[in-house]
């Protein structure tokens, strides 16, 4: 019983908070270049996480278990989101959207292979693609730019983006992991922001920061985006990956859009089109059928 409300608030925190944070994102980044937002989000929730786990005295990992924190850390947040967040500044944000929305099929695809080796079932794969041609009416239709208005070099940034979060997320479910949720989280997250930061370094950007530019909007999305984007959501992210199956909980992807766009709307300013209500029936539909045919294997 405890699991499942466990499970519940985990899914609640992944489908809701990691929603909020494309507007966060849209509000700190005008104070903070890409690498160097990323990189300090994912330190100030990893060193976080990190004296939580040592107030509670939870076991020290092994040299191993480090090894394998920091590769899905790797995988996730420094090549997953870090290439998230620069290919922002060249596709535009709807197309960003439906290329992060494939997480999905490239998690089944790859579960089928390398992982429980499970051919997914015919209701699997048409929730899969119900979900992306959701997506893809949400924001295309969403979008101004339209479907022609992206650069080549942005969107294979983020195919490989996608690709590297859905290995990641496959990895961190059969690798051996610290037992501590705090303790395997905090250092995925220090390693892929140590890994920002220096490439933020050796990139300039901390030279190009005007700390007394930085607005009150951009501190509080920062603010959103280190506790409840990662501490809280990343971290149910993480132990949903390890106690449910992986092609269930990566239809956050499918519900994030809803979240991300309804917020657009009511608080930056954003236009909320009618087709957005049709998407939502589509993609919540799909949620619903992935579900069912989970239950149904």
């Amino acid at each position: 019983m405890k699991k499942q409300v466990l499970m519940i608030l985990a899914f609640i925190s992944v489908y809701l908070f990691w929603g909020g944070t494309y507007l966060g994102m849209k509000f700190a980044l005008v104070s903070f270049s890409p690498a160097l937002m990323a990189g300090l989000r994912h330190m100030s929730a990893g060193l976080i996480l990190f004296t939580i786990g040592r107030l509670r005295r939870d076991s020290l990992p092994s040299l191993k278990e480090v090894k394998n924190a920091a590769i899905v850390g790797i995988l996730l947040l420094l090549v997953g989101n870090g290439l998230v967040a620069w290919s922002e500044q060249r596709v535009p944000s709807a197309i960003a959207s439906l290329m992060v929305a494939s997480v999905p099929l490239w998690i089944a695809l790859m579960n089928w292979r390398f992982g429980e080796k499970k051919q997914p079932s015919i209701l699997q794969m048409t929730g899969i693609l119900l979900g992306i041609f959701g997506i893809a009416l949400l924001v295309l239709k969403s979008s101004q730019g339209g479907i022609g208005n992206f650069d080549i070099i942005g969107l294979m940034a983020l195919l490989a983006a996608s690709l590297a979060w859905s290995a990641g997320s496959l990895y961190s479910r059969f690798a051996k992991l610290p037992t501590s949720a705090f303790n395997n989280v905090s250092i995925q997250m220090m390693t892929g922001g140590f890994l920002l930061l220096t490439f933020a370094l050796f990139n300039g950007e901390f030279t190009r920061l005007d700390v007394g530019m930085i607005t009150n909007q951009a501190l509080w999305a920062m603010a959103y985006l280190i506790f409840f984007g990662s501490v809280i959501a990343y971290t149910s992210y993480i132990w949903l990956m390890k106690n449910v199956n992986p092609t269930w909980v990566s239809t956050y992807a499918f519900v994030n859009p809803i979240v991300a766009v309804f917020l657009g709307w009511s608080l930056g300013g954003e236009t909320l089109q009618g087709t957005a209500l049709v998407s939502a029936i589509i993609i919540l539909a799909a949620v619903i059928i992935i579900t069912l045919s989970q239950r149904k294997r």
